[in-house]
């Protein structure tokens, strides 16, 4: 969403350096949840060191101190592993964007600014692990799947954050905050194609915010 989604965030919101984090549990054994928590932090560091392209699940292996059918056990294929990947590095994401905009304490028009420099950024950025995930999944039959799951995380997540300051029912406010990520997505679309200053992109999506918030 983010071309795919969403829906990552800003610069100020980046993914916890995982560099080392997977060393020490290299040949414990680990509760599968943990394990898998650990797979993907090794999954997600062999991207940001090798590219997406080297990682392959015997690779993961070999760099998580497991054997192979561990990986496949957990992932079944590549294709398994970017998408549990990529639901992971987005939902971090998101996360870490709702308790800095809770801990904030922001006013209405000081939230609508930060929602709408932080969307933006994120949807225009094709740099990001998340996007280069997302590069990888091109041409995988889940892909359309996991994008509609995860625009419905940006929609719930910009509900949360903008129905404090709003009088409009649940189900009003879903309906606004689904036109309000697809303008989201059409203007970072037009910063990728050159047609749109992101700064422009910025503050019209935040004047989209405050004008449609009763």
């Amino acid at each position: 969403m983010i071309k795919l989604p969403l829906v990552g965030f800003a610069s100020g919101f980046s993914m916890p350096s995982v560099s080392g984090a997977a060393s020490p549990q290299r040949g414990r054994r680990l509760p599968k949840a943990d394990r898998h928590q650990q797979l993907l932090a090794t999954a997600l560091e062999v991207i940001r060191t090798q590219g997406a392209d080297c990682l392959t699940l015997g690779h993961l292996a070999t760099c998580a101190g497991v054997s192979k059918p561990v990986v496949y056990d957990h992932f079944g294929s590549r294709s398994g592993l970017l998408i549990d990947l990529y639901r992971w590095i987005d939902s971090e994401r998101i996360e870490a964007f709702r308790q800095a905009m809770a801990a904030a304490g922001k006013d209405r028009d000081e939230t609508v600014a930060c929602l709408a420099d932080a969307y933006i950024r994120c949807a225009a950025d094709l740099t990001g692990e998340f996007h280069i995930v997302g590069a990888a999944l091109t041409g995988s039959p889940e892909k359309a799947e996991v994008y509609d799951e995860l625009l419905d995380q940006s929609v719930a997540m910009f509900v949360s954050v903008l129905r404090p300051f709003s009088e409009l029912s649940a189900d009003a406010a879903m309906c606004l905050c689904i036109g309000l990520v697809g303008a989201g997505e059409g203007l970072s679309a037009a910063i990728v194609r050159g047609k749109l200053a992101e700064a422009d992109a910025i503050a019209t999506f935040a004047a989209i915010i405050r004008g449609s918030l009763p």
